[in-house]
């Protein structure tokens, strides 16, 4: 049995003609009635009475119209969902970022692929650098963000974000006044440094490479800290001052001056990855529209 023969049998019995079914199927009645005699064969069961009037279904034939119609429309949900998939339209995709991707980089983007995808399903996971890096190693995420540099021939790795640098200060600091900072004014300075990951250096290396550009190494106080939002909060503290992404301006602290920094050339580029091997429709369109941005 071929799906074309429960088409047939479908339009025959909504017909209730041969005649109709066939011309409503583009096809010659003989070969239709022909046809319907094969399926009738290979079931064992007259399925349509046929006389001069028309054509009604058997007992049979009842019974199998219902299951038909219902294979013909699971076969159809199945041939336009494959259809949907294959084109990037429906899915899943698992993005796992940093947490200050969500500062700016990652909002915007979302917003419209949502919008131009809606029927796709985001699976978001904030995480540290390395763990997006061994998740997307071994599957468990389809895209992820975080910072430069890294390098791995495993991964495709596109720059989404290029940000500035800007200075924090507590509020109450000698140079908050400041319009601008040179970053070599701090070298004397209490720092207080991002965590660095063993897999990925990111946010770690820019800072110390911005501050050797500006002629020093700078004099740390607290190492290792993950979230950026705890380093804004030390610097309120009066802890010590750090180098962050511009970025960060967006979520204002009481406590915490945020100045653009000159003698440096360090920048803040935040990294989209995904396997090389990767051949995902959802993750194509989610690409697109992150370079759109």
């Amino acid at each position: 049995m071929e799906l074309r023969h429960l088409r047939y049998f479908v339009t025959i019995a909504e017909e209730q003609s041969l005649t109709r079914a066939a011309a409503r199927l583009h096809i010659a009645q003989p070969p239709l009635s022909a046809q319907l005699r094969k399926l009738e064969t290979e079931l064992g069961t007259t399925l349509v009475h046929r006389s001069a009037r028309g054509t009604q279904l058997t007992e049979a034939g009842r019974i199998l119209l219902e299951e038909a119609r219902r294979i013909l429309h699971e076969v159809d949900q199945a041939a336009r969902m494959t259809r949907e998939v294959g084109s990037g339209l429906v899915g899943r995709l698992a993005l796992g970022f940093i947490p200050s991707a969500t500062n700016a980089v990652l909002p915007p983007i979302l917003r419209r692929f949502k919008t131009a995808y809606p029927e796709v399903s985001l699976h978001l996971q904030e995480l540290r650098p390395n763990e997006i890096v061994d998740r997307l190693h071994d599957r468990r995420l389809d895209v992820g963000l975080f910072y430069l540099p890294y390098s791995d021939p495993s991964l495709r790795v596109h720059c989404v974000a290029d940000e500035s640098l800007v200075l924090a200060l507590p509020t109450t600091h000698r140079l908050a006044h400041r319009t601008e900072v040179d970053l070599s004014e701090m070298a004397d300075e209490p720092f207080i440094l991002p965590a660095r990951h063993s897999s990925i250096p990111g946010l770690y290396t820019i800072v110390i490479q911005a501050c050797e550009q500006a002629g020093f190494t700078p004099r740390v106080v607290q190492r290792d800290v993950w979230l950026m939002q705890t380093i804004v909060g030390l610097v309120a503290g009066g802890i010590g001052a750090s180098v962050l992404p511009d970025s960060i301006r967006q979520l204002p602290r009481a406590g915490v001056t945020f100045l653009p920094l000159t003698g440096t050339r360090g920048r803040a580029r935040t990294a989209m990855a995904w396997r090389d091997s990767t051949e995902s429709p959802v993750l194509r369109s989610f690409l697109d529209i992150a370079a759109a941005e």
